[in-house]
């Protein structure tokens, strides 16, 4: 068979030798290495009195038959207790499937009067045919000081006062032992703030982190209701030991309209006449740190009642501004003399004032005269009755 296009072909089978070498290398294994390892990524690693470190390890076996290995350490100074553990447990020998591997782990536990110095302890492997060793170097150091450093992902939020800002610290331990770290918060007066744990609502005021480690904890900061429009700085920080470190966010707050209603005088009360309208003066102020815009009012009133005011939509009020606007009220022509509540409402993008006025209802002198009409027609009639049967 011919090729017409010889060149394609060799192109062909170049690619066809590379995506088996890679398929090959993507299988962890290589045509060069065959036989039983004991390896580690760290073999060399330094130690303090009186802790306990743990070295990972890999048995690994390319391409031999399964064996059983039988497990031991040599090479221990006095004092110390070193184990070979796998699965979290002791063990004594392992065996790896062919073009797998075990992992295993070597646990330290070195007394607190340990002198300061070098060891060498040695893994071996035994097995019926194979004898494998990794020579791990040990030196007892000194204990490095502990370090600490935190920084957030979003350092400046904006919101207005009515918003929860929330920030996400991350804090690295660079020390070599595990810390017990405070989390401390200084923000604003009367500014309310809170951590807790990255995915969950536990309030925290300590978090431990592992050695060489990182955690993440969240910030929230609640402003006071009626803080003014500006930008807050809040110092983060935290501490152990001797270690600290801080880190600086902020809030951009933006200004918030704050409505409240009341009557002349600040009186929350007014008088009115059954089946007539009332006319009650209402001021509408703006206590808050921005203008409120397009303020809608209303009233809520008993069954059968009226509540209108003029204007009915107040344009604009400037922060620590008022206005002053008509409420009309007319209580039914059926209404009975006594007190009534009255809610009358302002609202403006989600801000509403709200105030309850006292009604006092009173009939009207047309309905009392009539009423004292029939009462006297009533009386001639029983006394004109009397008279007349009386005789009988």
């Amino acid at each position: 068979m011919k090729y017409r296009y010889p060149a394609l072909a060799v192109s062909l089978c170049v690619a066809m030798a590379a995506f088996s070498a890679a398929s090959y290398a993507a299988d962890g294994a290589s045509p060069d290495v065959k036989g039983l390892y004991l390896l580690s990524d760290y073999p060399a690693i330094s130690v303090q009195a009186g802790t306990t470190t743990t070295v990972n390890l890999k048995l690994r076996n390319y391409d031999m038959a399964p064996q059983r290995l039988a497990l031991s350490v040599s090479g221990v100074p006095k004092g110390w207790t070193a184990t070979l553990l796998g699965g979290g447990q002791p063990i004594e020998a392992a065996m790896p499937a062919s073009d797998d591997s075990v992992s295993l782990a070597l646990r330290l536990d070195v007394p607190k009067d340990a002198g300061v110095g070098s060891h060498t302890l040695t893994v071996s492997a035994d097995g019926a045919t194979s004898h494998i060793s990794l020579p791990v170097a040990v030196t007892l150091a000194k204990q490095l000081p502990a370090k600490l450093s935190v920084s957030s992902q979003l350092p400046e939020l904006r919101g207005s006062s009515k918003s929860d800002f929330e920030y996400t610290f991350t804090i690295k331990n660079d020390s070599g032992q595990k810390l017990l770290v405070s989390l401390a918060a200084q923000a604003p007066r009367n500014f309310d703030t809170a951590f807790t744990q990255a995915y969950g609502s536990q309030q925290l005021t300590a978090i431990p982190v592992e050695a060489g480690k990182t955690k993440d904890v969240k910030l929230k900061v609640t402003p006071p209701d009626n803080v003014d429009a500006g930008h807050y700085p809040v110092t983060v920080k935290v501490a152990a030991d001797d270690a600290s470190a801080d880190a600086k966010v902020a809030l951009d707050i933006s200004g918030q309209p704050k409505l409240s209603l009341a009557g002349r005088d600040g009186l929350l009360s007014a008088r009115a006449t059954a089946g007539k309208d009332s006319t009650v003066p209402v001021t509408v102020t703006n206590d808050g740190t921005a203008p409120a815009e397009n303020i809608k009012l209303s009233g809520t009133a008993p069954s059968g009642w009226k509540v209108t005011f003029q204007p009915k939509v107040v344009e604009r009020i400037a922060p620590n501004q008022h206005v002053d606007v008509q409420a009309t009220i007319t209580p039914p022509s059926q209404a009975i003399a006594g007190d009534y509540v009255t809610t009358l409402n302002a609202s403006t993008h989600g801000e509403n004032g709200t105030a309850n006025f006292r009604v006092s209802v009173t009939t009207s002198t047309v309905w009392g005269i009539a009423g004292a009409g029939i009462i006297g027609a009533a009386l001639l009639i029983m006394v004109g009755a009397v008279a007349r049967f009386g005789r009988r």
